[in-house]
């Protein structure tokens, strides 16, 4: 490895050992050819600007009285480096420190994951909706000492300060919130510091990204990410598949703290000096007037959002639109010939994972083969394999295992020899492959609810459901849904005394929204006798899917 730049070594002395690392297909490969030192954010955003590309538009918005603003890549580098500064000489952070972040997809989001990286220390960013209890795990687990965060998020943030409160973080000594104009918050500091920043020399395999996805259990598992990750996942498939030009205007719904948005709408444009139209909230309608009127060229959203669409396209005028991505969850085939009939436009469909940071199996529109998600993504190889991870013939049903230049560091988590084995990454995805290289989607095979593009572990929502007084005993699983590909349907055993009526799923899904993210709750609610266990006690979750 080359010499860290990071005086705080945590990230890289958590890294797995290099023996339980995939295999990484860097060599002999020239879009993944990057100098031994390297700042990702360097390449993303000053480059452009010492190129002569600085008054290009980067950033766009609309602002709270709804009008459109935009910043070009010179303000942007500026905001970057103003930020950096707050972060070093006013928090006193070091190379290396993580740095939580939490914001919906605004323009201090994005200037703030840059800045930090800029920085040379490791961004956390989490979902904006995350509740006091759920970022206590993952603040604890990357030894969290200071939070940027949106002013409207404060609430949660604030118990894990509390000694008091169940979400009490003891690491965890500073915060800086955005999106607020009082003295003390970050904007009006950065206002006072310099314009210009030395950014911090990196190594290309120092960790500048730590992505936090949940397991089958909930508990968190921390994605590690170098900068030269940031950069392969931009020159594989945004560059091969997506084939993005400076021209671009991007728009979407993914959070920036979802890799599917983080790349999508944020460092895919900036690496080709193209521009991105941030979006703090967007419904169906919202995301069609936002291309209408931004002259957005490709949308990225989940297969829900282009079905809910397709019924309104005839309102609007999407003339600009070109091409529009669907990742998160499967995209089922009636979904793409529905968007297909209504907009002309047809679907680039991707699967990728946190853990690969971005997409690996995908298809340009001309390359798209009915219910398939596509081919391998340049740079990376695929395999349909057995238990024995033994490749199966074509056409046979099996697990999907990949390499590429990307792959799988978890942050000191033993779910490492799981998820990498013999040099490969393996998904958790159940597939079949043809004579032809394309890869059909069948299954997850874990517990995990891939719900409208949101992963959701079925036992975190009984835990929140079973802290009801009501609750004896639940079991949750993902049932088909038309309109969001599953929804969470948890089975529930009452307590003596307690009505199995409507009025009870109203007061255990408004607790669930309570105890957990929101986005997590059950949409159905079956109240039984009795739950399918084995002689040990285990739930059978297969059997309530066989139900």
């Amino acid at each position: 490895m080359e010499r860290s730049a990071h005086i705080d070594t945590f990230a890289r002395d958590h890294l797995p050992p290099e023996s339980e690392w995939p295999e990484f297909l860097l060599e002999g490969n020239p879009d993944v050819v990057y100098p031994a030192r390297l700042n990702c954010v360097v390449e993303l955003v000053d480059a452009h600007v010492a190129r002569g590309d600085g008054d290009r538009i980067a950033l766009r918005w609309r602002d709270e009285g709804g009008e459109k603003r935009s910043m070009s890549y010179r303000e942007l580098a500026e905001l970057t480096n103003r930020i950096a500064h707050v972060l070093t000489e006013d928090m006193k952070l070091e190379p290396g420190n993580r740095v939580l972040l939490r914001g919906p997809n605004n323009v201090m989001m994005a200037a703030s994951w840059l800045a930090v990286v800029k920085a040379g220390m490791v961004v956390v960013p989490t979902m904006p909706l995350l509740r006091a209890v759920e970022l206590k795990p993952i603040i604890e687990k990357a030894r969290i000492s200071a939070v940027l965060c949106d002013k409207r998020l404060s609430e949660e943030l604030e118990h894990c300060f509390e000694a008091s409160h169940p979400a009490y973080c003891a690491d965890l000594k500073q915060a800086l919130y955005f999106h607020d104009d009082g003295p003390d918050s970050l904007d009006s500091i950065a206002k006072g510091k310099p314009a210009e920043f030395t950014p911090c020399d990196t190594a290309i395999d120092d960790v500048c990204l730590i992505a936090f996805t949940s397991g089958t259990t909930g508990k968190p598992k921390g994605c590690m990410h170098f900068h030269r990750d940031v950069l392969a996942m931009c020159d594989t498939f945004s560059k091969h598949v997506l084939r993005m030009t400076p021209d671009e205007v991007v728009c979407g719904t993914p959070p920036l703290a979802f890799t599917f948005g983080l790349g999508g709408l944020l460092c895919f444009p900036l690496r080709v000096a193209g521009s991105t139209v941030l979006c703090e909230k967007l419904t169906p309608d919202m995301l069609l007037a936002t291309v209408q009127d931004f002259g957005v060229t490709m949308t990225f959203t989940a297969p829900t959002f282009y079905r809910q669409m397709a019924e309104r396209v005839s309102k609007y005028d999407l003339s600009s639109l070109k091409k529009t991505v669907s990742a998160g969850e499967a995209l089922p085939d009636a979904t793409r010939q529905l968007w297909k009939q209504a907009s002309g436009i047809e679907m680039i469909d991707g699967i990728g994972g946190t853990e690969m940071i971005h997409v690996f199996v995908a298809s340009a529109p001309e390359d798209v083969r009915r219910g398939a998600i596509g081919t391998v993504v340049p740079g990376y190889v695929a395999q349909v394999v057995d238990d024995n991870l033994q490749p199966v013939p074509n056409g046979t049903v099996g697990r999907l295992v990949v390499k590429g230049p990307t792959g799988c560091r978890y942050l000191d988590d033993e779910r490492q020899r799981v998820f990498v084995q013999q040099g490969w990454n393996l998904p958790g995805d159940t597939f079949m492959q043809d004579d032809d290289g394309y890869f059909f989607y069948q299954a997850r095979n874990d517990d995990m609810i891939i719900s409208a593009g949101y992963n959701i572990a079925g036992p975190e929502v009984e835990d929140a459901l079973l802290a009801h007084e009501a609750v004896a005993e639940c079991g949750v699983i993902g049932v088909p849904d038309d309109e969001r590909g599953n929804i969470v349907k948890a089975y529930v055993v009452l307590k003596p005394g307690f009505n199995a009526d409507d009025a009870m799923v109203k007061q255990l899904q408004d607790h669930a929204k309570a105890q957990i993210a929101p986005y997590k709750y059950p949409r159905a609610i079956e109240f039984v006798a009795s739950l399918p266990r084995t002689e040990t006690g285990k739930l059978q979750r297969f059997v309530l899917r066989q139900k």
